[in-house]
């Protein structure tokens, strides 16, 4: 069933769109965009060398409209600025969040600063800005002029997005984020002994019953019921295996708003793309799913759930097999893990493409913040990824 999502307390409309070429850029500030300018901003993220199925208003605007509804308790206040030509098409768009940072959890000095709306809570990689390479220039100057007086701290955002930051920005942290080149084909994936492994436990799970299948993006409304259940028992499924392993996770209930979210508005679109589904299952019973995205030619593996009674016949490891399989089935090139230097991705020869973080500090407390952040980076380990999936034990 489909859920409403108010509009965010003290929106308000935004002013009319430009009349013609180098009209100012408009501001809006609330989730409920004209739907020509949404439909110009998929086109243009679709278009453009680069970026992601985080830099798409299906999931920006879901975002908005889930974790980001309630600024009155959060804090945050978003805006959403684009830029059109004479005609009215979409040239640019820049998602941002008002929001504040804290040095320390025990320490009183907050930090205002403007982020990247839909990256931070909603675990998103490759994010930023959708901008035609002639409005590049333009925008830059902008977001130089909107960050004079605030923090910028513009995190995990795709490499590409260099060249539309402002002078004084400081690199606070990479994130690799391995990928798959499917070109060759699946079956040209890992070592050959790695190989083997796979065909061998395959075997095994299907003698006990186990087969699998791929559920593509919804293209209409009357397949989000499935879908729904799908995320839901995905959600399950993670829980229960990240609490086998005594580990927390943010992928759980409190998430699920924003991926039921991003699932409707996906195939409210009826273009075949965004969230999707591989689903194992035995005897009528879903024993694991693996969810993420199919923008473009790529599918980017956002989270997995699977039965942990499955473990020792690898069940994890088949199920992201499979979902590559089904992947280049598809005619996808690329299968991205996402966040996370976990060993079992390079089994599938997956190679590193780092995501960068950036800050552009304002004052002292902004300077501070660039500390943290950068202490922050040091220390982390790969485990510490918010979607990073369970590498199955003994693999």
């Amino acid at each position: 069933m489909a859920t409403a999502h108010p509009r965010s307390a003290g929106s308000r409309p935004a002013v009319p769109a430009p009349a013609g070429a180098g009209a100012l850029p408009v501001r809006y500030r609330t989730a409920a965009l004209p739907a020509e300018v949404v439909d110009g901003w998929r086109e243009l993220a679709a278009g453009e060398p680069g970026g992601s199925w985080f830099t798409t208003p299906d999931w920006a605007l879901a975002w908005w409209e889930t974790l980001g509804a309630d600024p009155a308790s959060s804090g945050n206040e978003g805006e959403i600025v684009v830029w059109r030509d004479g005609d009215g098409r979409v040239d640019a768009v820049v998602p941002l969040l008002r929001t504040v940072q804290r040095l320390h959890p025990r320490a009183p000095l907050p930090v205002p600063c403007l982020t990247v709306l839909g990256s931070g809570p909603g675990a998103a990689d490759h994010c930023g800005f959708v901008v035609a390479a002639h409005r590049r220039a333009e925008v830059a100057d902008w977001l130089a002029r909107r960050g004079r007086r605030t923090t910028l701290l513009l995190a995990d955002l795709d490499p590409d997005q260099a060249g539309l930051l402002p002078t004084g920005a400081v690199e606070i942290g990479r994130t690799p984020c391995p990928r798959a080149d499917l070109t060759a084909g699946p079956d040209a994936l890992g070592s050959r002994q790695f190989r083997a492994n796979l065909r061998r436990y395959g075997r095994k799970l299907a003698a006990e019953g186990i087969t699998f299948r791929w559920v593509p993006p919804a293209l209409a409304l009357s397949e989000l019921p499935e879908r729904f259940e799908l995320l839901h028992t995905a959600v399950r499924l993670h829980r229960v295996r990240r609490a086998a392993l005594g580990r927390p996770t943010t992928f759980d209930e409190a998430r699920a708003p924003l991926h039921l979210r991003v699932i409707e508005r996906a195939a409210d679109t009826g273009r075949g793309e965004g969230p999707a589904f591989l689903v194992a299952e035995r005897a009528g019973e879903v024993v694991g799913v693996l969810y993420g995205f199919q923008w473009r030619d790529t599918f980017a593996y956002y989270q997995i759930g699977w039965d942990v009674a499955w473990a020792p016949l690898r069940l994890g490891t088949a199920v992201i097999a499979e979902a590559i399989r089904a992947a280049a089935g598809q005619g996808l090139t690329t299968f991205d893990f996402l966040r996370g230097t976990e060993p079992y991705k390079y089994r599938f020869d997956a190679v590193d493409r780092e995501d960068v973080s950036w800050l552009v500090p304002r004052g002292v407390p902004g300077a501070l913040l660039g500390l943290k952040y950068r202490a922050k980076a040091a220390r982390r380990a790969p485990a510490d990824a918010p979607h990073a999936p369970d590498a199955p034990a003994g693999d």
